[in-house]
């Protein structure tokens, strides 16, 4: 446990193939290894366990649309963003990858002007609390660079925020912005991305704060096109809110 606790640091995305079925239960427990369980979406009926959040292409399977607002990491709207984020295919279609970036990456090839710019950001959580946090900031584990961000769930971006020069951003600002945000993850034909390919039994641990992710459009494919798609996925409360 230990050794995977460091490699997830290390990588920040770790794959284990051919894992079975992974039970409710045992994704739970697994879960714990990392820290206490935070739930805080809406406990699907069929659902193996209340802290496992389960999507699916079929509404009577699990919850749908799930993560098809934009790039982002899990728990944006939290003082402190989950600090894990693990999944495990259970029924796989025949396509639908979960695709993910590293954030250290991004921020360290930004074009100095930009990168000065998004050092100036907060953004805004246009959920519960609406919580504000800074865009780049040191990963409270590693000390990198990486970035607090909901492309789909940002009500506004905050400029110098704490400052005599705080203010919110303009629409036209908060456009460019988050379009800007969106290049660097898919410029150079999405070179940045590692776009995964579910195979039966994958299992994957993830920092949530150290990678970025998005569900591509055929996960939302309908169950009678690609076959049925149901995911589980357990997230692990944070405990350092992001901080400059």
């Amino acid at each position: 446990i230990e050794q995977i606790k460091k490699d997830v640091a290390v990588h920040r995305l770790l794959v284990f193939r051919d894992q079975g079925i992974v039970s409710g239960q045992r994704h739970v427990e697994i879960s714990r290894w990392f820290g206490e369980l935070e739930s805080t979406f809406f406990k699907h009926p069929k659902s193996p366990h209340p802290d496992v959040f389960r999507v699916s292409n079929d509404r009577n399977e699990g919850c749908t649309g799930v993560g098809r607002t934009g790039w982002h990491i899990d728990g944006s709207f939290q003082p402190a963003p989950f600090a894990y984020s693990l999944y495990h295919m259970v029924s796989i279609p025949q396509k639908g990858d979960t695709v993910f970036a590293p954030l250290n990456e991004i921020v360290e090839s930004l074009p100095s002007a930009k990168r000065k710019e998004w050092e100036r950001l907060w953004m805004m959580s246009d959920r519960r609390s609406g919580p504000i946090h800074p865009l780049i900031y040191p990963h409270p584990v590693t000390g990198k660079m990486t970035m607090c961000f909901h492309l789909g769930m940002t009500s506004n971006y905050i400029w110098d925020y704490g400052t005599s020069h705080e203010r919110a951003a303009t629409e036209e600002e908060f456009d460019r912005i988050t379009k800007d945000i969106h290049y660097e993850f898919v410029k150079d034909g999405g070179k940045i991305q590692y776009s995964h390919k579910w195979e039966e039994g994958d299992f994957i641990i993830s920092d949530n704060l150290a990678v970025g992710h998005e569900a591509t459009p055929e996960t939302q494919l309908p169950r009678d096109e690609v076959g049925l798609r149901v995911l589980h996925r357990t997230t692990i409360k944070g405990t350092v809110p992001p901080a400059r």
